[in-house]
């Protein structure tokens, strides 16, 4: 079964040499029970330790079932010792932090052993040793004797072939070590029972073989036994711990240092708190920032126009004085800055190809008149959507309608974006009626105390004095006509084209596009009254269809054909012609395009995606855009992310401290728990068992720490978010992102590990035995 051949195993201690085991051969048989006899430092319990793998020799071999173990590495030792062998202390060695089952099921756990079937071995066992009644108990609730058994209980759990006991009943009373022994001796008959005492009267009384042992080596062996075959069915089952398992087992440790965890986990949790209120605060004022930006943006979006400066003029300085008595004739510097943008169909393919990440909204403006009419009063009436007064206060007059064509005092937003996002719900809030959905839908805007610009009232038909109140019901749901070209215009015989007289009939022609006011909108904020003129304002859409239905009227075609004003006769040059033809309707081109872009930050890269068309463009072909809002992109863009970034610094350095102090309780832990260290190298654990107990102790924790830091800073936010609204108006400005919990809590567990991995290597390279003998 088990035989020691010429083992040695000396200590040396300076120049001294012990001699622990000087030359040892013995064998045992399978099923018996050897008491070893000897003084104190004779050699019997280093004996003790070699046969059951908490020692390893120096020189000879240890033969179990006819296999050698000269060649066992670590793991094989650690699992020979969780299958084959069961130690029984003298001291007991029980975790106190366990319960007594818990205890029992320990070598189990360490071999993977199933709960159901590692729970009723366990039980079974503590059955069979007396303390079945007694399973339930704490290892503080129990004598001496029951702590005893329950050591017993776990030896032989597991099923072991070989029982080691080092002086079961040395710290028992007579009566008690009677009961040990007595269950020891039964337990012989299924296994090889090898046990070390001082006392020859208890060896006499319940061994079948008694060795004495002095100065290392046998002195007599009352019955030997040579080993004659070999046995080659033996096998190591390796031992494996869950992480789970650690986990389970660090915790129940933790429970019972309450208080000192606590300290602990709100000491490490000092930096997640410094950084998570950083980032609640950087949270808040970086979403009061976009707000403004995203204002600023809206009231100075990126324009292309298809006239722009592109503020290149000649410098004063190239310019020379005029001959004496002479005029020199010379361009303005603003006429030289004039740059005339082609935009072309690719172009504006290019401008729709923007990454809507980016903006949300881009308005596209045309310059084609709108021939709306209206009944008032039982008359049909030329209106507009103009906010200019018109010189003799008539909404179909000239310059009326001029405004209306080219845009100017109109107010126009992007149709593309109607979600939540779009321009109208971002800046406005609804009065009266609804948010348009349609092309065909207008609405009424507001300042933030409900006034509106009196001429776009005017405009509109409505006869309105300063500072007059009108009803929600008498301007929501307000219908307009616009009538098509075709209709709209008629051709004299000299081939010109006038307006025709507005009837009723001409209102309800069947080809007239409804248009209805279907809601009233009040600017939000402050800045909100900028984004768009008080007055009517409709959707880029509207435009588009009204092109698409008068692009092929008769009139648009007899303009293009005709180098005079087919209105008045007069002769026209090819830019005036264009603007005539896209006042008729018959040009897609947009007079120009407004892209709002989401941020600051966005919009430099909107403003790369728009360079990037110019890249080898001739000066004529590039298309020029005005950037208002760069001056305050320069001045904002960074420095909310520049200040985060410091003060997190600054809040990481109180992190690594934690990581020192984890690392500093880690290793007293170790300390403390040396001989549960000890413990459980005998139950077969291995290095890498050992090293997960503690790493999961140190994941509890960082996870402690984190959750305790990100609650505490959420708590925090509340009284600043009060004092920050006192000082400077702003609400909720600190706001501590989930997603950033979730990381500061990552980030405390990985860091707490890291800190704590080192102590816990060192508790997995400790010495069995040297653990086993600690207090």
């Amino acid at each position: 079964m088990l035989e020691l051949t010429h083992i040695k195993k000396y200590y040396h201690v300076g120049d001294s040499v012990t001699k622990a085991l000087d030359d040892v051969s013995v064998a045992f048989r399978k099923q018996e029970f050897v008491a070893i006899l000897g003084p104190s430092g004779s050699g019997k319990t280093t004996m003790l330790n070699g046969i059951g793998g908490l020692d390893v020799y120096d020189s000879g071999d240890l033969v179990i079932k006819g296999k050698s173990t000269k060649d066992f590495k670590d793991s094989d030792w650690d699992a020979y010792r969780n299958n084959s062998v069961g130690f029984i202390f003298q001291s007991y060695n029980i975790i106190g932090h366990l319960s007594i089952l818990d205890n029992v099921e320990m070598g189990m756990t360490l071999s993977g052993v199933g709960n159901a079937e590692k729970k009723a071995k366990a039980k079974k066992a503590l059955e069979r040793v007396g303390l079945g009644p007694h399973m339930n108990k704490r290892p503080n609730q129990l004598s001496g004797g029951q702590m005893q058994r329950v050591a017993i209980a776990r030896a032989i759990a597991n099923d072991p072939e070989i029982l080691l006991c080092d002086e079961p009943t040395g710290a028992l009373d007579t009566e008690t070590s009677v009961q040990i022994m007595d269950l020891i001796k039964e337990l012989s008959a299924e296994r090889l029972v090898i046990m070390v005492t001082h006392n020859p009267e208890l060896a006499q009384e319940y061994a079948n073989r008694i060795i004495e042992f002095a100065d290392g080596k046998i002195q007599h062996d009352s019955n030997p036994f040579n080993e004659t075959e070999a046995d080659e069915t033996f096998a190591l089952k390796k031992t494996k711990m869950t992480f789970w398992t650690a986990l389970k087992l660090s915790f129940t440790n933790i429970k019972t240092k309450k208080g000192r965890t606590a300290l602990t986990a709100f000491a490490s949790s000092i930096g997640i708190i410094g950084i998570a209120i950083v980032l609640a605060l950087s949270n808040g004022f970086q979403k009061q920032i976009d707000k403004t930006q995203s204002n600023t943006l809206a009231q100075m979006p990126i324009t292309i126009s298809q006239v722009v400066s592109s503020q290149t003029g000649t410098p004063k300085a190239t310019i020379k004085a005029a001959k004496s008595g002479s005029v020199r004739a010379k361009t303005s510097q603003a006429d030289q800055a004039t740059h005339t943008n082609k935009l072309t169909k690719r172009y504006l393919t290019y401008i729709k190809d923007l990454n809507p990440d980016l903006s949300k909204n881009v308005t596209y403006t045309y310059s084609t008149g709108m021939n709306l009419i209206r009944q008032v009063d039982g008359k049909t009436k030329s209106v507009s959507f103009s906010n200019q007064n018109s010189k003799n206060g008539s909404a179909g007059s000239a310059s009326a309608a001029m405004a209306s064509a080219t845009g100017v005092g109109t107010s126009v937003y992007p149709s593309a974006n109607q979600g939540k996002n779009s321009l109208l719900k971002k800046h406005y809030s609804v009065l009266a009626g609804k948010y348009p959905t349609k092309a065909s839908e207008v609405v009424l805007i507001t300042d933030r105390k409900n006034t509106t610009n009196i001429n776009a009232l005017k405009n509109l038909g409505y006869d309105v004095k300063s500072n007059q109140n009108l009803s929600y019901s008498k301007l929501v749901g307000t219908t307009i006509k616009v009538v098509a070209n075709n209709d709209y215009y008629q051709e004299l015989p000299t081939g010109n084209y006038l307006p025709n007289k507005l009837t009723k009939s001409m209102y309800n022609k069947s080809a007239n596009q409804t248009i209805k006011v279907v809601g009233i909108l009040k600017a939000k904020n402050k800045d909100s009254e900028n984004v768009l003129a008080t007055g009517i304002a409709y959707s880029d859409q509207l435009s588009k269809n009204i092109i698409q239905a008068n692009k092929d009227s008769k009139i648009v075609k007899a303009q293009k054909q005709s180098d005079t004003n087919v209105m008045t006769g007069a002769k026209v040059d090819s830019d005036t012609k264009t603007s005539l033809i896209s006042y008729l309707g018959g040009s897609s081109t947009p007079a120009s395009i407004l892209i709002y872009p989401n941020s600051f930050k966005n919009k430099d890269k909107v403003l790369k995606y728009l360079d990037k068309y110019n890249k080898g463009k001739s000066k004529a072909n590039k298309v020029v855009y005005t950037d208002l809002a760069g001056t305050v992109s320069t001045l904002t863009g960074g420095l909310m992310d520049a200040i985060t970034y410091v003060l997190i610094a600054f809040a990481g350095i109180s992190l690594v401290t934690s990581m020192i102090m984890i690392a500093i309780i880690t290793y007293t832990s170790v300390l403390e728990r040396t001989k549960e260290i000890g413990i459980l190298k005998a139950l077969g654990a291995r290095k890498k068992d050992i090293t997960r107990v503690f790493d999961a102790e140190t994941v509890i924790l960082g996870v402690a720490s984190g959750v305790l830091g990100v609650l505490i800073a959420w708590a925090i936010t509340f009284p600043t978010n009060t004092i920050l609204s006192n000082i400077t108006g702003l609400g909720n400005v600190a706001q501590l992102n989930p997603v950033h919990a979730i990381v500061l809590i990552i980030i405390s567990t990985v860091l707490t590990v890291l800190g704590g991995h080192i102590p816990a290597r060192m508790a997995a390279k400790k010495d069995a035995a040297t653990a086993l003998r600690s207090e």
